[in-house]
């Protein structure tokens, strides 16, 4: 699989695995036993899960075919933890995952470090050598493929507690909120023209990143920042879920089954309203992003205001232009925070970190698609349909993993993630 990236030294490799496979545990550590069980909805899996998937992809694709001599921790476990791969043989059902109560943690947690003790001894065979082309883009991508589900740990992790009665505090959080405050929305032109899309740097991508190609864009005009929880609740108030002109026919369907027509974790108690955040429930933020928001509340909300979504390929043309660098000081998992922020300086426009932004664009490849052979062609090809695009990473995704080309994709009803809205004029 050609990701575009430049050969590595195995021992610059072997320390950025660590790194990466101790973080899923350090995301774990504040969870109770029966934390590790509970699948809640379809869409959220048991973390336990999470960690063993994860270390089945580095056995199955990496250390069987490639380290010589290599004993599998036991077989058995291909049946658990394959997710979706019809090429790696029959698996248990999405659905029925919260059903593994055994083997328990312990071996799962014996299972990654005997991957890991393998990993260690595949990639010190090389010493300070270069590793061949096609190893190293099966490491890396198995090392993205963690980092992904490092932040469906966070994200279903804060599910699970988020719907038990209690309201469980997952960590206290490391860093107390930063001061901010939202000033009115102002917009930021793009001119006309010719655009490049897709990845062209160097440097790590998914292959739905891949296909170059040239778009041409009218003017525009994007918010500077994410739309708020204080202009959310206008829209609350307005009658927003009640009225229908501003939704879209399967999305006013889906309003019809909300038992509260609200974004996911907002509670009304005595006339305040509070949000449940892995920080345990808390009084509403008027001025941060709103956020749990699905693709049908985005556009209804959009249409409400007047406006409309971004197409993917406006918000990666003016994500470029207006935030060029990742910034350093970003929202994002290492910040400890697992919430969105307001913005914190004058040109914080909020491009990269804080929420995944959904845009107007369907799931679908791009001219000239790579679409790969063999079991890592499913990784992505397969999913083009019947979703939406969003972009630009959240406060669960890690700094190192984010990109302004990367495509995250859901169904328009999905809401767990960390999901926010950006107008378009």
């Amino acid at each position: 699989m050609t990701l575009h990236v430049p050969n590595s030294k195995a021992r610059e490799l072997k320390l950025d695995y660590q790194s990466i496979r101790a973080q899923s545990l350090k995301i774990c550590e504040p969870l109770d036993a029966e934390d590790y069980v509970v699948q809640p909805i379809t869409d959220v899996s048991p973390p336990k899960w999470h960690l063993g998937h994860v270390t089945w992809f580095f056995e199955n694709f990496i250390l069987l075919p490639h380290l010589e001599g290599y004993q599998a921790f036991d077989l058995k476990l291909n049946y658990f933890f394959n997710s979706y791969y019809e090429s790696q043989g029959p698996r248990i059902l999405r659905s029925k995952r919260g059903n593994i109560t055994r083997p328990g943690l312990e071996v799962i947690l014996d299972y990654r470090q005997h991957v890991d003790k393998h990993m260690a001894v595949l990639l010190d065979q090389f010493g300070e050598d270069q590793l061949p082309k096609e190893l190293f883009d099966f490491i890396m991508l198995g090392l993205q493929h963690e980092q992904q589900h490092q932040e469906l740990l966070v994200t279903d992790i804060k599910y699970i507690l988020g719907n038990n009665p209690l309201f469980p505090v997952y960590r206290k959080k490391e860093k107390e909120t930063p001061e901010s405050s939202t000033a009115t929305p102002s917009f930021l032109k793009v001119e006309e023209g010719l655009y490049e899309i897709g990845h062209q740097k160097e440097g790590f991508c998914f292959d739905n990143e891949l296909g170059i190609h040239k778009v041409f864009l009218q003017e525009f005009e994007i918010m500077d920042r994410l739309v708020t929880n204080g202009e959310y609740l206008e829209f609350i108030k307005a009658g927003g879920y009640e009225r229908f002109e501003y939704w879209l026919s399967e999305g006013w369907e889906w309003v019809k089954t909300l038992e509260t027509k609200v974004p996911l974790y907002w509670f009304e108690k005595d006339g305040a309203w509070q949000q449940y955040t892995l920080n345990g429930l808390q009084p509403l933020e008027l001025q941060n992003p709103v956020t749990h928001i699905s693709y049908f509340e985005a556009d209804a909300f959009a249409r409400w205001k007047g406006l409309r979504l971004p197409t993917e390929f406006e918000w990666e043309v003016a994500a470029k232009k207006y935030s060029p660098d990742i910034p350093k000081e970003g929202n994002f998992v290492e910040s400890g925070h697992y919430h969105p922020n307001a913005p914190q300086h004058e040109k914080d426009y909020q491009f990269l970190g804080n929420a995944w932004e959904w845009t107007g664009s369907a799931y679908l490849p791009y001219p000239n698609y790579p679409r790969l052979k063999g079991a890592l062609g499913e990784y992505n090809g397969k999913f083009m349909i019947n979703q939406m695009v969003l972009r630009g990473g959240s406060c669960a995704t890690p700094h190192s993993h984010i990109r302004h080309t990367y495509r995250n994709f859901f169904h328009a009803d999905k809401r767990w993630q960390f999901t926010g809205i950006r107008l378009v004029k």
